[in-house]
């Protein structure tokens, strides 16, 4: 692998503020981001990047690709908290088990920002409808993940409020301000573009590096709780992510996405959620161990895929697509 894509990637600001809010926490720093500020961080994030995926989407049209490229999202976020479940049941009792594999169904949409902005800073152009397959592959992870846990409690019938359920998978904040906002782009198109670019535009990669230094505060928090989760699930948080990666590059390349979109489909392939799909299995399985699915997604997963991973499936990339 070429060792100037992770160079690169690790000397954008992002990354490296990434790096300052762990060693903050590893040096016993009293550095500390307010609560209110990373959540209003985080929608805004998810605001810019909906808004701009919507005025690309009407820009781009409608085509087989992009047909072929959601169905494919929606594919893989059924398909791998299924072949995820199976495995973790080698060591985990059923409920464990599909809280973490629904957690890797689902989609880390930092994950996704921050590869779109690697992108960017290596002038690869990418589609903007790529946000409509980052909205569509959350919310199925979540279903997926309460069906295995109905279907093979071996104890007494489990009873979901699917009404609960759903809204809380296809309502969401995150998912419904994405969508809302790629509706809104679609709806505004070149014109409402030109209105808030200079909030969407201008203040994109100060809000992100800074949503960052608190990610890596959080993260390096987290790692304690790895001592709860063993090697097995250390080892799946690093290894699973690049399988599900490969499997995307292969659908990738049979679609013909080019290379910018075929990377963010194998970030999204290969991310996991640590907001929405944890707060879901808090609610709706509440036998599942937090620190278990939070850990390793938010401690491992993360952290690796944003200054490894993102790297290591460009050089992919670039050995496919040649």
């Amino acid at each position: 692998m070429d060792a100037s894509l992770i160079i690169s990637n690790i000397l954008n600001p992002p990354i490296l503020f990434f790096f300052l809010g762990m060693t903050a926490v590893f040096v016993k720093s009293d550095l500390e981001i307010p609560p209110p500020v990373p959540k209003l961080f985080s929608l805004y994030l998810l605001f810019a990047i909906g808004f701009k995926g919507g005025v690309e989407l009407i820009k781009s049209g409608i085509t087989q690709e992009v047909v072929l490229t959601l169905l494919a999202a929606m594919l893989m976020a059924c398909f791998v908290p299924i072949y995820t479940f199976f495995i973790l049941k080698l060591k985990l009792d059923t409920y464990d088990a599909a809280a973490i594999a629904a957690t890797y169904g689902s989609i880390s949409a930092v994950t996704f920002i921050t590869a779109s902005a690697f992108l960017s800073e290596l002038g690869i152009t990418f589609d903007g409808y790529m946000v409509a397959a980052l909205a569509l592959m959350e919310s199925p992870a979540i279903i997926v993940g309460l069906i295995l846990v109905n279907i093979f409690t071996v104890d007494e019938k489990r009873e979901f409020s699917w009404s609960e359920v759903l809204q809380e998978a296809f309502l969401n904040s995150s998912v419904f301000l994405l969508v809302g906002s790629l509706v809104i782009g679609v709806l505004t198109g070149e014109h409402g573009w030109h209105v808030l670019e200079p909030f969407t535009q201008g203040m994109f990669y100060g809000v992100l590096t800074f949503f960052l230094l608190d990610m890596g505060l959080v993260a390096a928090r987290r790692i304690k709780d790895l001592q709860k989760t063993g090697l097995f699930l250390i080892l799946f948080a690093i290894l699973i992510p690049i399988v599900n990666a490969g499997i995307g590059l292969a659908i990738s390349k049979f679609i013909g996405m080019p290379r910018g979109d075929a990377l963010l489909f194998a970030v999204l392939c290969a991310s996991a959620s640590y907001i929405a799909v944890p707060a879901a299995m808090r609610m709706t399985v509440p036998e599942a161990n937090p620190s278990l699915y939070v850990s390793t997604a938010l401690a491992v997963t993360f952290p690796f895929n944003i200054i490894v991973g993102i790297p290591l499936y460009l050089y992919g990339i670039n050995l496919l697509w040649r």
